[in-house]
């Protein structure tokens, strides 16, 4: 179970430029770290164009914009063509760091049951530490509440 206070999981995924990320690669940078349900749908495209619209800002804090859900490497490629996304998205199909992340849910839809990412965010610090989350993310205004957490606290 991942706390705050804690390191960070360490994971490796293919991201969108077709390497494996480690999380151990960003050691010295602020990394946020979104997972969200799905390309293309409404609200994860506010987010991550919410991500988009404030990357430069966090870059000047040395922050990493790392977004992640179950989607291919093919659907993440365009959904990044399609709203210009200057970060990288990983692809986490079988849904392992989701899991390692407990934003792995059952999810409820217009009666229907199934299992699905929860809105999470997370902050890690230069040193791997994990020093804040928000779970069951509401997407209005929630980035530039991390930003403003980044700012003030790190």
């Amino acid at each position: 179970m991942v706390a705050v206070g804690q390191m960070a999981p360490d994971f490796t995924l293919t991201a969108s430029n077709g390497e494996q990320v480690k999380l151990a690669d960003f050691r010295g940078k602020h990394v946020v770290i979104y997972f969200y349900p799905k390309d293309m749908t409404p609200g994860c495209t506010t987010e991550a164009c919410d991500f988009r619209n404030h990357h430069v800002a966090f870059g000047e804090l040395e922050c990493v914009i790392l977004g992640i859900s179950t989607d291919s490497l093919q659907r993440h490629e365009k959904f990044i063509e399609k709203y210009n996304l200057p970060f990288l998205l990983l692809a986490d199909e079988d849904h392992t760091v989701a899991e390692m992340y407990d934003v792995w849910k059952l999810k409820r839809n217009f009666g229907k049951e199934y299992m699905g990412i929860e809105r999470s965010t997370f902050i890690v610090d230069k040193e791997g530490q994990l020093v804040k989350e928000w779970r069951k993310v509401k997407v209005k205004g929630h980035v530039e509440e991390a930003l403003e957490f980044v700012k003030e606290n790190l």
